[in-house]
């Protein structure tokens, strides 16, 4: 008789689950978020590795893209629940239709001093004489895609210098990677890229370094978003998001920068290091992202705003690499050992 019942309360509950009568457990189901491999995203490898998320009961997922406005789309359609890169013109057509909204700000900005996007010119196109962005008429230039945030700051450049865009052949080469390739094999004369895939190439000799978006065109270029059904319906889920975030950008910005949001190397940089660097895994892209000293100008932000204090540009940017990637690694190191 009551193996019966319990047999009985057994096909109820299962039931009941099936059907959503039963509730799950708050913040219990997974998420998943959209990101580039680039150092913009650093917040939330830190989150991952740290186990913010996992500690407010949404436990993440991350997916890697290769440029920014399938991310977007990623996030209308559902595939993915959180999307955090650069904004596109695919955003802004999807946000206009009220399918994205912002959750958060700060995703990365670019700013004088702080650098996160680089202009690069081919060894080959810099020997000809591309020597400085305002020599960009006539010349290639790659990008990920129409409408993509370096397409977008060649048109704020474009407007500072009058350039005039019909003398400047835009070739959308949909990732990163292949930005890189075109750039070193001499297929591209230029790129605009994040500071993850322009410092290798210069540190290698590859490409020649030409300035700073920062440093010419300073602009917010990327945010945390949800689709507007998920923040209508699932405001709890996107709280315990943004708190994880939120702790991985000021883990972010302590290892890198002071009380005043000064560039400096705090006692957990070299660990956050290794959560750090999503792109390559070699040497030299590590001394990048060394460089690449990211802080929030305000910790009450939402990521790390600006990238790599200034190294200089052309020649001389290529041999401050050079010189400077042992002192850098010292001057961590003794960070690591004061703290």
């Amino acid at each position: 008789m009551f193996r019966s019942l319990s047999i009985i309360r057994l096909f109820v509950l299962a039931f009941a689950g099936a059907a959503g009568l039963i509730p799950h457990s708050a913040g219990a189901d997974p998420i998943k978020i959209g990101v580039l491999k680039v150092t913009g995203a650093a917040p939330v490898f830190i989150a991952q590795e740290k186990g913010y998320f996992a500690k407010e009961g949404v436990p993440a997922e991350i997916v890697y893209f290769d440029a920014s406005q399938p991310i977007a789309v990623a996030v209308t359609s559902g595939a993915i629940d959180f999307g955090i890169t650069g904004f596109t013109a695919g955003f802004y057509s999807l946000a206009g239709q009220g399918a994205l909204r912002v959750v958060a700000g700060g995703y990365a900005r670019e700013a004088p001093g702080f650098h996160n996007q680089g202009y690069v010119a081919s060894n080959q196109a810099y020997a000809a004489g591309l020597k400085s962005v305002r020599d960009f008429p006539g010349h290639s230039l790659a990008m990920t895609q129409i409408g993509s945030p370096p397409h977008y700051a060649l048109g704020l450049l474009m407007e500072k210098y009058g350039l005039n865009a019909k003398t400047i052949r835009i070739l959308p080469l949909q990732a990163v990677s292949n930005m890189s390739s075109a750039v070193s094999g001499g297929q591209a004369d230029a790129a605009i890229m994040t500071a993850a895939a322009t410092l290798p190439l210069v540190l290698k000799g590859d490409a020649k370094l030409l300035g700073w978006v920062g440093d010419e065109t300073p602009w917010e270029f990327g945010a945390a978003f949800t689709a507007t059904k998920t923040a209508n319906d699932h405001r709890d889920t996107v709280e315990r998001f943004l708190r994880a975030w939120r702790q991985g950008a000021e883990g972010c910005h302590d290892a890198f920068a002071d009380a005043d949001d000064k560039p400096a190397l705090g006692a957990t940089a070299l660990e956050t290091l290794e959560i750090y660097r999503p792109a390559d895994r070699d040497d030299q892209a590590r001394s990048a992202i060394l460089r690449s000293r990211g802080a929030a100008r305000n910790r009450r932000r939402s990521a790390p705003d600006r990238l790599v204090q200034d190294a200089g540009h052309g020649e001389s940017g290529n041999r401050w690499c050079s010189d400077h990637r042992q002192a850098l690694h010292r001057r961590a190191a003794g960070a690591v050992r004061r703290g």
